[in-house]
């Protein structure tokens, strides 16, 4: 275990009211004491109790730096499970550094990034996808994420999983007893009770793999892709949807060529919007890799919102439709019929048969005079199918967690394969321990110092 003191500014960089300094470690406390007087004497840190606040002035020497509010706590109680000192002075960006400089003269280090959670996890204030969610829940920008992020640092998925392991665990000490009495013939593990659990810890465990697709819409968003003819009204559309000036809008053909994304919350869903670069035939080289990037987030959008302009000849459209059709396989699609200000009641109604046989949600609206929009938002909302999220759901948004269920899941299949086939015992606990080993990979009881190193190299200093 590093014996270092350390500290880090853990409010936001920049000037504000209040920032707040952290100091873990030690000797967080005695060095603390050294540069705090109490404004009440008697009321020096060392023999103050943990979960003190303490007002006083922080001293370099004989020079006045600020008056300060001191947080204390001792270990093991404390975020870290170490001694712990919080300062809250005035949010100056000097006042902030010439604290951290006076810590640093005093003998205490700058902390790394996510170096505070991972001394939480190392003396084992929490497990490592709570630690995770720790960074999660610092990043969340929805109520989705916020609960799902909120539910892991609780334990409920780590909860799960040492329910799995300690399950498999306690079976595969009775497979391994057997082969201790091989010669005797004895069976110690009910092949039937096995077989039942292993089947019952390939659902649960499928479930968990399977809410990702849920969870990483949650969390990163959801991919949505603004395609269509030039000059069919996709960058007002963007503009309109995301509340500002993002992308160039222009009468002339070919405005956009290149990718343009930006995020939005609607009913607590995050949707990454993609406005492309219109489908055309084009000699200019630039548009034409334009177009093709086009394609590529086609491929990756979930939901694709297809901008039609309601003044093309129907025969324009059903052209373009032949190239965009192809790819709009497994994904919810949106016709937007734009710029249906511009038509009369009779022209818009002879227009309701373009692309019928597509199985897509179609809305009317004028990007330009904002007509229809709430609509269009509902369809999105409606598109995007995610299950209410309540505080308790488990739900995977974790891509490290995932590939690691994944292999859980494999092995435990070849547990139950290997029941059917009444295979040894000894291959059986392979087969168990492996499972065992790659539901524990996520929780932290089997890790190393590269995954760690992936995982808090990620986190903000100071957290």
């Amino acid at each position: 275990m590093n014996q270092d003191t350390i500290c880090a500014i853990s409010t936001p960089p920049g000037t504000g009211g209040v920032a707040i300094i952290r100091i873990s470690g030690p000797e967080a406390i005695p060095i603390s004491a050294s540069i705090f007087v109490p404004k009440v004497k008697g009321k020096e840190l060392l023999t103050q109790k943990a979960y003190t606040l303490n007002y006083g002035s922080l001293y370099r020497g004989d020079e006045q730096i600020d008056d300060v509010l001191v947080s204390l706590f001792r270990n093991p109680h404390s975020f870290t499970g170490e001694d712990t000192v919080e300062i809250a002075c005035h949010g100056s960006v000097y006042i902030q550094q010439q604290i951290l400089q006076l810590l640093i003269e005093k003998g205490v280090r700058t902390a790394l990034p996510g170096e505070f959670t991972q001394r939480a996890f190392l003396n084992g204030k929490m497990d490592l996808s709570q630690a995770e969610a720790v960074a999660d829940l610092i990043a969340s920008t929805s109520a989705g994420m916020h609960k799902l992020a909120l539910n892991q640092m609780r334990g409920g998925f780590s909860h799960e999983l040492n329910n799995l392991r300690a399950k498999l665990l306690d079976f595969t000490s009775l497979v391994e007893l057997e082969l201790d009495f091989s010669e005797e013939d004895v069976e110690f593990a009910n092949r039937a009770n096995l077989k039942q659990l292993a089947a019952g810890i390939e659902k649960l465990i499928k479930q968990l793999a399977g809410s990702f697709s849920i969870g990483n819409a949650v969390k990163n968003g959801i991919p949505v892709a603004i395609i269509g003819e030039t000059n069919a009204g996709k960058s007002t559309l963007l503009n309109l949807l995301v509340g500002e000036e993002k992308a160039i809008v222009s009468d002339i053909h070919g405005t956009t060529r290149d990718v343009i994304e930006d995020t939005i919350n609607l009913s607590g869903i995050t949707f990454r919007f993609i406005d492309t670069a219109g489908i055309r035939e084009t000699t200019d080289t630039i548009e034409n890799l334009g177009i093709e990037r086009t394609f590529g987030k086609l491929k990756q959008a979930s939901i694709v919102l297809w901008v039609i302009d309601l003044l093309n000849s129907t025969a324009q459209t059903e052209q373009l439709a032949k190239i965009i059709i192809p790819y709009l396989e497994g994904k919810q699609t949106i016709l937007v019929f734009n710029k249906s200000d511009l038509l009369n009641a009779e022209t818009l109604a002879a227009q309701k048969h373009l692309l019928a046989g597509l199985p897509a949600e179609r809305v009317y609206i004028s990007a330009k005079k904002q007509e229809n929009t709430n609509q269009l938002k509902d369809q999105l909302i409606k598109a995007a199918a995610i299950p209410e999220i309540h505080q308790n759901d488990i739900i995977i948004t974790n891509i490290r967690h995932y590939e690691a269920l994944t292999k859980a899941h494999a092995a435990i299949l070849r547990v139950s394969a290997g029941l059917d086939q009444n295979i040894s015992g000894d291959f059986l606990s392979q087969d168990i321990r492996e499972c065992i080993h790659y539901l524990g990979e996520i929780i932290g009881h089997i890790s190393n110092d590269e995954i760690l190193g992936n995982i808090f190299e990620r986190f903000c200093i100071g957290k």
